[in-house]
């Protein structure tokens, strides 16, 4: 007689797929989870890490966080946080808002520098198209 797996069983995946589905390798799943980005993950009958689905939400948050530039340290910051509870929403409201504010001027400082290289494609397809033009830098 077979047993049926018990329903958190069903949703816990190993680091390696996890590794897969995030894109992170499992040495820096591993490394979140030492420096407190990641609570500390379930592990299965032989020690092996299982990440539940709220796991998942939370590396994927973690990604957006990193991807917008995000320091670690802010991250840890805002895990730390986390973990606290709902006392510390508005010290994680306000770090998230400063973020924003930091992305919102990169994004900036990228459209200008935008601009400046399709404006400098535009004279170079002009010089193309003709030759007697002057090249300036």
């Amino acid at each position: 007689m077979t047993t049926e797996p018990e329903t958190e069983d069903l949703l816990a995946l190993p680091i390696a797929a996890v590794a897969q589905q995030t894109g992170l390798s499992a040495h820096t799943l591993r490394y979140y989870e030492k420096v407190g980005l990641v609570e500390s993950v379930g592990r299965n009958a032989g020690g092996q890490r299982r990440y539940a689905a709220g796991d998942l939400d939370w590396l994927s948050f973690l990604l957006r966080l990193r991807t917008t530039g995000m320091s670690i340290a802010d991250m840890q910051r805002f895990a730390e946080l986390r973990r606290a509870g709902s006392a510390t929403v508005p010290q994680r409201l306000e770090l998230l808002r400063e973020h924003a504010e930091a992305v919102q001027a990169h994004i900036q400082e990228l459209q200008t520098n935008l601009r400046d290289l399709n404006a400098k494609i535009d004279h170079y397809e002009g010089m193309l198209a003709n030759p007697e033009q002057e090249s300036t830098p």
